[in-house]
C-alpha cells in the first residue's frame, strides 16, 4: 500500500493550490519534511493545519509533485484512475470518431488531472509517457485502469526520467499484441509513419497537428519551402501535399534522412524530387546565404535546448539570432512559421523575440496567425502557462 504523509505547504503557495493550481513547487515546502521515496502520497496542509488536497511526491523539472484531488474523502486507487481516464476519453469523443485523424493525445497530464502522465493514441495503440519516478510508482494501478477503460491492440510506454528525477528517454512494450512498425496513422487525411518501439521519439509531434494543416491548406501552394530542425520531415510532407514546388528538410541527426524518406514514401511523394540535408541548421543558414537561396515558406521549430561540438543553443536566449538568420533567406512576402515548445516563457515574451529580430534587421513584418496547443492537449483553464506551445505565422513584408 502506498505510504501517505502530511506535508505543510507554506504561504502563498497554499492559497495557490487551494484555488486549483496543480503543481507543488519545491519552494512551497520545507525540504527536510519531504519523504525519502518518490510516489509517496502527500496530504497537503496549510499553516493552520487545514486540508488542501492530496498529491504525490515526484521530482521533475517543474516541481516536486502534483495535486491529484482536493476531496479529503477521495482515495487514490484504481477506481480513481479509471474515473480520470473515462472523463478524458469522453472529452475526446470527436477525435475517436474522426476517421481522418487516428493519432492524438488521450490524456494530457495536469490538464486531465494527473500531472506527470500523458497517454497518446496511435490507430489502436496507446503510448504512456511517464515524467517522474513518483508517478511511475503507480504504474500497475494505471495500467490495470487503462486496460479496463480502453480497447487496445497494444500499450507501450516511454520513461522520460532517471532515478534522480532528471530527463531521460526509454521505451518498452507493456501489454497486448506487439505492433508491426512502422504503424501508419492519419492526420487530417495525411499519412504518417510512427515507431512506438524505436527510441525516444515516435516520428511525429502530435501537438503540431493544427500547424501542419494550416501549412497544407493555406501557405504551401507554389512555394519553395524550408523545414529546419526537420526531424522526420512531417512539416515538409504537409507542404508537399499542399502544393509546394519543392521542400528542403534540414536536420543534423543522421537518422533524419531515412525517417524523412519514409514519411514522403507513405504519402506517395517522390522523395528524390525533394531536398533532404543532414547537416547542422546553423551551418545551413550560412550555406544558404552564400548561395543566395531564398524561400517563400520557412518552418523554424528548434528544440528548447541543443548542444553541438561547436556551440550550445537555447531558445530562451538564442531565438532572436536564429530568426535573424531566417529573415535573411526568406523572400519578400514570404512566411516564417516560428515555433517553440519552451515552457519557461510565454507568448508575450516569444513575440518580443520576434519583434527584436525584425527590428535588428530593419525588416517590416506582420503576424498573420497564432497557435497554441490543440484541443486534445488539454490545459487547466485557469493556468494558461501550462500551454507550452507557441507558434506564430509571420509575413516578411520587405
Amino acid at each position: 500500500m502506498t505510504q501517505t504523509i502530511a506535508l505543510q505547504i507554506q504561504q502563498p503557495f497554499s492559497d495557490q493550490l487551494r484555488k486549483g493550481y496543480p503543481l507543488i513547487s519545491k519552494d512551497a515546502v520545507n525540504a527536510k519534511q519531504l519523504p525519502t521515496e518518490q510516489g509517496t502520497l502527500l496530504k497537503l496542509m496549510d499553516h493552520h493545519n487545514r486540508f488542501i488536497g492530496t498529491g504525490y511526491y515526484g521530482i521533475q523539472n517543474k516541481g516536486i509533485g502534483w495535486v491529484l484531488t482536493t476531496d479529503a474523502n477521495e482515495t487514490i486507487d484504481k477506481a480513481f484512475f479509471i474515473k480520470k481516464f473515462k472523463k478524458a476519453i469522453d472529452n475526446r469523443a470527436a477525435f475517436f470518431n474522426n476517421d481522418n485523424t487516428t493519432a492524438f493525445r488521450v490524456f494530457n497530464g495536469e490538464g486531465d488531472g494527473i500531472g506527470g502522465l500523458t497517454i497518446d493514441f496511435f490507430n489502436g495503440y496507446y503510448m504512456v509517457s511517464w515524467y517522474s519516478e513518483g508517478i511511475y510508482s503507480f504504474k500497475e494501478m494505471v495500467y490495470e485502469a487503462l486496460a479496463e477503460t480502453v480497447n487496445y491492440q497494444a500499450i507501450y510506454e516511454k520513461k522520460r526520467f532517471d532515478s534522480k528525477g532528471q530527463y531521460m528517454e526509454q521505451d518498452d512494450f507493456v501489454m497486448g499484441t506487439p505492433g508491426e512498425f512502422p504503424l501508419l496513422v492519419k492526420e487530417n487525411g495525411m499519412t504518417y509513419a510512427v515507431h512506438l518501439n524505436d527510441g525516444a521519439m515516435t516520428g511525429i509531434f502530435l501537438d503540431q497537428r493544427e500547424v501542419r494543416l494550416a501549412i497544407r491548406e493555406r501557405y504551401a501552394n507554389s512555394t519553395n519551402m524550408l523545414n529546419t530542425f526537420s526531424y522526420t520531415g512531417a512539416f515538409s510532407v504537409a507542404a508537399a501535399l499542399g502544393g509546394a514546388n519543392k521542400t528542403t528538410s534540414v536536420d543534423v541527426a543522421k537518422r533524419s534522412l531515412a525517417k524523412t524518406i519514409e514519411q514522403f514514401s507513405v504519402n506517395d511523394i517522390d522523395y528524390e524530387a525533394q531536398d533532404i540535408k543532414v547537416m547542422d541548421v546553423f551551418h545551413y543558414f550560412k550555406y544558404a546565404q552564400r548561395h543566395a537561396l531564398q524561400f517563400d515558406l520557412v518552418v523554424l521549430d528548434p528544440p528548447s535546448f541543443a548542444r553541438t561540438k561547436q556551440m550550445t543553443f537555447s531558445t530562451a536566449k538564442d531565438y532572436p539570432k536564429l530568426l535573424k538568420d531566417t529573415i535573411a533567406i526568406t523572400a519578400k512576402n514570404g512566411i516564417i512559421v516560428a515555433s517553440t515548445n519552451n515552457a519557461s516563457f510565454g507568448m508575450k515574451k516569444f513575440k518580443s523575440f520576434i519583434d527584436q529580430a525584425f527590428k535588428d534587421t530593419r525588416t517590416r513584418y506582420k503576424i498573420v496567425e497564432e497557435y497554441g496547443l490543440p484541443k486534445d492537449f488539454r490545459v487547466p483553464r485557469e493556468y494558461p502557462e501550462f500551454n507550452y506551445l507557441k507558434v506564430v505565422f509571420i509575413q516578411k513584408i520587405d
